[in-house]
């Protein structure tokens, strides 16, 4: 799951490297937020896991 997450990461990064339409990178921007935000709920659930 944590492989697929870093893939979408990287290609939100590299589709706004180049896009220049303003609602594509207002959605582009949400979609990387949000998938950063899921790779932070992975690392946190593993440290929490971890400490057990």
């Amino acid at each position: 799951m944590q492989r697929i997450i870093k893939a979408n990461i990287g290609r939100f990064m590299k589709l706004l490297e180049t896009e220049t339409d303003a609602t594509k990178r207002a959605m582009e921007i949400r979609l990387l937020a949000e998938e950063e935000d899921k790779l932070k709920q992975l690392d946190d659930h593993g440290k929490k896991t971890k400490a057990f």
